[in-house]
């Protein structure tokens, strides 16, 4: 499907006089996620490089360890998005029943709200790559990202995940309207490829969530590195993880997380 359409719109001037423009904007649609038959999320995306996002996606979710446990990725559209049927091997089988159960549990009950906060916040494994990369290395990447950005040149709406070398040549990006999703597409392009961080590292253009810190530490991803911010429970779930954080990534500013992080 296509990433773009066209629209169009009327420019506002200083004259008040409105100009007719037409221009591309980036494709959102519901990406309904199925999984060996049950229905597990919808997510908005943009509807490319699906089987990426499904394997990123699953391994986030912790219902797959490898790109082997995921058997087949199929995408049909329907009216309004694309459902995206994805068949796991029986042993996982049961971890997305159990992830369901969560995600659909309903009660008037305090205890069932306090399993769902455990859910929520379950605990991270510890990061054990590590990175070579510098800091000539992190604003060489900077410098390169938006050459590997080309649905957001033509859109200025959408968020990219790279994957950088130690000496901060980008070698594989992907794209989508949700910065989670870019970063899960990434993943999921490493896994079906075979490709390890090998002691380089993320670079995301986009605010530091807590969610993107989960999908680094969960992929062992030695170092993130993101454009914006980070939030407070972002650098919280980093330091229990040991993971790697640099923030406002910018030649301005650069924030590393506590303990100092060395460049």
């Amino acid at each position: 499907m296509d990433s773009t359409v066209s629209a169009r719109f009327d420019r506002l001037t200083p004259t008040g006089k409105p100009e007719p423009i037409d221009r591309l904007l980036a494709v959102e649609m519901p990406i309904a996620i199925e999984i060996n038959g049950l229905g597990y999320a919808v997510m908005m995306a943009t509807p490319a490089d699906l089987a990426d996002f499904a394997r990123g996606f699953c391994r986030s979710e912790r219902l797959i360890d490898a790109a082997s446990d995921l058997i087949d990725v199929e995408t049909h559209e329907a009216a309004g998005g694309v459902i995206l049927r994805i068949t796991l091997i029986a042993d996982r089988v049961a971890r997305v029943a159990e992830r369901v159960r969560h995600r659909v549990s309903e009660s008037s009950c305090g205890l069932c709200g306090i399993e769902n906060l455990e859910q929520a916040l379950r605990p991270l494994p510890r990061v054990i790559s590590s990175t070579r990369a510098g800091q000539e290395a992190l604003f060489g990447a900077l410098e390169t990202l938006r050459a590997h950005q080309p649905l957001n040149r033509a859109t200025g709406a959408v968020h990219a995940a790279a994957l950088c070398a130690a000496d901060g040549t980008i070698r594989l990006a992907r794209e989508d309207v949700g910065r989670h999703n870019a970063f899960d597409k990434l993943i999921g392009a490493m896994l079906g490829a075979g490709i390890g961080w090998d002691g380089g590292f993320a670079l995301l253009s986009a605010r530091c969530s807590y969610e993107l810190v989960e999908k680094a530490v969960l992929a062992d991803c030695p170092m993130l590195v993101t454009v914006s911010a980070p939030t407070s429970l972002a650098v919280a779930r980093a330091a229990e993880a040991g993971l790697r954080l640099i923030a406002l990534a910018r030649p301005d500013a650069v924030l590393a997380s506590a303990p100092p992080v060395p460049l």
